[in-house]
């Protein structure tokens, strides 16, 4: 009788119920595993604190810990302002990701979506339940949620911090810590089964168009590849909420003669830094930052247009429409759109035409025209909020996917018109949809939301697969032409396929931007 020998390799072996532990860029972190399976992973530390000398630098590398770094929970949101004062959970030391894998161990390497919060660049938190991933991770990709440094912390231009840096550039600070978190993925997600050749850049409000203005940036080249911006364009970044009619000739108007910029110039920028503190550089860092954030209380004091982003020469050589326009952002698909309502100002007929004539000049009439002569529409509002809406959100959607497809990109259009629940009178606002892509929707949502929720997962997975939202059981989601405009409507009743997203209005819209954009 013959003896068979088997021989077991020698492998790890991690039982379903015990904490998983990685070693990634510092040392090792334990998570957490999940009930249905898989693991989550919060609370990874992907730069050093910028805190003391390091504060107005770019982001500096992790420094190696002793031991394992426990990562159930998530880390301080990035220094802000809360009702005029320093908010009391926030911190300076803030630079933290978040992982959701959807199986563990991985067994194979699955797409990667890295998520950028909105809240104007002043404010906001990636680390926080609103936007748990494991929903959204269930789908078959693994997420990321990423802090990034904020208002005055993140976007300060200074003559002094520019002629120390070896790059003579200052401020869009925040940006630096995206795209420090962007090469973390690269390098260390593989081991949480993620591809790192395989990565989608998502985010909402200021997040949007922060990926969409990273698609301009060199430093941020083969990061990414697909991009999907909610309620933010590349052309103008939405309001935090408190502006006035009056104030909305600065969505695609001339800032200067007869072209438009979407950012501030370094010179600009500096020139507000040193207004708002004339101190030395040694003095400011030394500064606590309650009181730095004091001094920029005031709604956007510190941030500007744009949400703060600069035309610094390094992280963005040229103004990121401009690039748009001549067809030389990042060749990678973008699916963007916005919500049917975000905003819902009141104003008179006098400031909705001092508006209409700052932005569109020689169009002003007809747009006017077009306004006022619409009736409170139930999907749209009154006039006010739809002047408000195509200028700050639908329309650039439609000139920026023009300028993506003329490049020879793939783009594709959405609409999404979901009022959360009570919120029917005030129709689908800004931020809506968030909870509907993360599949954390509360116990007052019904059926037909967890319907749509479940679709928009899909399709926002799918994107992030292929580069195509469509699949198996979802209505066909056209890809955009500047043609037909095609796009999908989240409704009530579920997806639908349209053209033409308030075409008249928009066909406005485009016209202007090719009188103002240089050529």
């Amino acid at each position: 009788m013959r003896t068979v020998l088997f021989v077991v390799l020698a492998m790890p072996v991690l039982a379903a119920d015990s904490a998983p532990i990685i070693a990634v860029t510092g040392g090792q972190v334990r998570g957490g595993v999940l009930e249905k399976g898989g693991a989550a992973f919060k609370g990874i530390p992907f730069a050093q604190a910028p805190v003391g000398d390091l504060r107005w630098r770019e982001p500096a590398p992790i420094k190696a810990w002793t031991g394992v770094r426990e990562a159930t929970s998530f880390g301080a949101p990035c220094a802000q302002n809360a009702g005029g004062r320093m908010q009391e959970s926030s911190s300076e030391d803030c630079l933290f990701l978040n992982v959701w894998t959807p199986e563990w161990p991985a067994r194979a390497r699955k797409p990667v979506m890295v998520w950028f919060h909105g809240g104007g660049n002043y404010a906001g938190t990636a680390s926080g339940n609103n936007f748990d991933g494991e929903s959204l991770a269930r789908h078959g990709v693994v997420l990321v949620t990423a802090n990034y440094r904020l208002t005055v912390f993140g976007f300060l231009a200074h003559p002094e911090l520019t002629k120390e840096s070896a790059h003579h550039a200052s401020g869009n600070y925040g940006l630096m810590d995206q795209i420090a978190a962007l090469k973390w993925v690269r390098d260390n997600i593989s081991k949480f089964g993620g591809d790192p050749a395989n990565v989608t850049i998502f985010g909402q409000s200021a997040g949007a168009v922060d990926v969409n203005v990273l698609m301009t940036s060199p430093q941020a080249k083969g990061l990414f590849h697909k991009v999907i911006a909610e309620s933010g364009t590349v052309t103008r970044a939405p309001d935090d909420g408190t502006m006035r009619m009056t104030g909305l000739g600065a969505v695609m108007s001339p800032r200067s003669g007869d072209t438009y910029s979407d950012a501030l110039t370094l010179t600009e920028a500096e020139k507000t830094g040193e207004q708002l503190f004339p101190g030395s550089l040694k003095q400011l860092r030394a500064m606590p930052a309650a009181d730095l954030l004091k001094t920029t209380a005031a709604p956007r004091m510190s941030i500007g247009p744009a949400n703060g982003i600069i035309v610094d020469g390094w992280v963005f050589p040229k103004p990121p429409a401009e690039v748009f326009a001549k067809g030389q952002e990042q060749r990678v698909p973008l699916l963007t759109g916005n919500n049917s309502r975000e905003r819902t100002p009141q104003t008179t007929t006098e400031e909705l035409s001092k508006a209409v004539d700052a932005m569109y000049g020689p169009f002003a009439s007809r747009a006017f025209a077009m306004y006022t002569s619409s009736a409170v529409d139930p999907l749209y509002g009154n006039s006010g909020a739809q002047w408000v809406v195509d200028t700050m959100y639908r329309c650039p959607v439609v000139v920026q996917l023009n300028w993506h497809a003329a490049a020879g990109n793939t783009g594709y259009e959405y609409q999404f018109d979901r009022a959360a629940p009570g919120r029917e009178a005030a129709g689908a606002t800004h931020g809506a949809e968030v909870a509907y892509v993360f599949g954390n929707l509360g116990t007052n949502y019904t059926a037909p939301d967890r319907d749509i929720s479940a679709a928009m997962q899909q399709y926002w997975t799918n994107f992030a697969k292929t580069g195509d939202p469509n699949g198996a059981g979802l209505p066909k989601w056209p890809k955009y032409d500047a043609t037909a405009r095609g796009y999908i409507e989240f409704t009530d009743n579920g997806p639908v396929p349209r053209e033409g997203l308030r075409r008249a209005y928009c066909d406005i819209y485009v016209e202007n931007a090719k009188r103002l954009m240089p050529r």
